[in-house]
């Protein structure tokens, strides 16, 4: 399946280098996709997929946008 991948702010970095595109296999959840990247999970604070909410072990399917964010801190 493909899905789409954004990483932001510190995470930036981890980036696929094909762009924002990821083919992973059928039953993949977003762990298998942040250590694929490899970025620790616990790196990971804030996860939306298709822009809700969703939990590391979530179940992507074909197409979906997943977007991943670290904690941010303000002052």
């Amino acid at each position: 399946m493909h899905i789409t991948v954004k990483c932001y702010a510190t995470l930036q970095r981890f980036q696929p280098k094909d762009g924002e595109e990821c083919s992973l296999p059928g039953g993949g959840t977003v762990r298998d996709v942040v250590l694929r990247l490899g970025i620790a999970p616990e790196d990971v604070a804030v996860i939306f997929i298709n822009g809700l909410h969703a939990p590391l072990d979530r179940a992507l399917a074909d197409g979906d946008r997943l977007g991943l964010f670290p904690a941010v801190g303000g002052g």
